[in-house]
């Protein structure tokens, strides 16, 4: 869930703490190592690498070509959200030194890695952007209907394989590493550590399996329709937490063996009341 915008001043603290984090990884973890996990800023790691242009200089560069396709491809909307970040990041990766704070590579990427993903969820939850290579995913769904997060995926993957001519192929796998464990990281910030199982059940014994839970089990009966004989019935849905799924499959299958039981991840819940043991 993303935070209720705060007033200005705290907003623009938190995009700068944001940003900082983003340029930290970047300037601490892996251009000293010359991995270039994707984006805007792994381009400019390879830059660095090739022609040895600042990475600042070429961040910016390439934030200003986005920011010019968002304005004529997108909307003004998108461009005046990413207008900020992209125009910020660039100076933080100019003014935050390069220091290589660990001689191992995995160590490098994954703490890297860690920061990298706290920087950027911390971006999301205040609604801000630091522009670059998100701009492109929001072009290719809108005029050819690729998903954002495969669009996104695309050239991240593209960025990790100009490791291999640039840095070598251990630069590329601890590459795609980082992008995977940012990622990963970026998912369990967003929806949090405490995850929800959403449980529907179907059975010709409902009203028994619903007496045998309701004690310990928030539930609703919601009506439902079966599609081959067409009858009508009825369905449970429970909302638990993860550690309690099996104890409550395990109830279920206790009064009707051959009930139907359809668990889908619960990313957000929010109001009413479940028990929990």
């Amino acid at each position: 869930m993303r935070l209720p915008k705060p007033i200005s001043w705290v907003r623009g603290g938190l995009m700068l703490l944001a940003l900082e984090l983003i340029a930290i990884s970047i300037n601490w973890f892996y251009a000293p190592h010359r991995v270039a996990a994707g984006g805007a800023t792994g381009l400019a790691i390879i830059v660095q690498e090739s022609f040895g242009v600042p990475l600042g200089l070429t961040t910016l560069l390439i934030n200003l070509g986005m920011l010019a396709l968002a304005w004529w491809l997108l909307d003004r909307g998108t461009t005046r959200r990413i207008l900020a970040g992209s125009m910020l990041l660039p100076l933080l990766l100019a003014v935050t030194p390069q220091l290589r704070l660990v001689n191992d590579r995995m160590l490098a990427v994954i703490v890297g890695s860690v920061i990298f993903a706290v920087g950027v969820a911390l971006n999301y939850r205040i609604d801000a952007s630091s522009g670059g290579t998100t701009v492109p995913p929001l072009i290719f769904k809108k005029y050819f209907g690729i998903k954002p997060s495969l669009g996104l995926f695309g050239i991240d993957f593209v960025v990790c394989l100009l490791n291999i001519p640039v840095s070598g192929v251990e630069a590329f796998l601890l590459a795609v590493f980082a992008v995977a464990i940012s990622s990963w990281l970026m998912n369990v910030i967003e929806t949090g550590l405490d995850r929800k199982k959403a449980v529907y059940v179907m059975s010709p014994q409902l009203k028994m399996i619903q007496a045998r839970l309701q004690a310990d089990y928030g539930l609703t009966r919601l009506p439902a329709r079966g599609g081959y004989a067409n009858t009508e019935t009825g369905m449970l849905l429970i909302v638990v937490a993860q550690p309690d799924l099996k104890a409550l499959v395990r109830r279920v299958h206790q009064v009707d063996a051959a009930a139907f039981v359809l668990v889908v991840e619960a990313t957000a819940v929010h109001g009413g009341s479940f028990a929990e043991d």
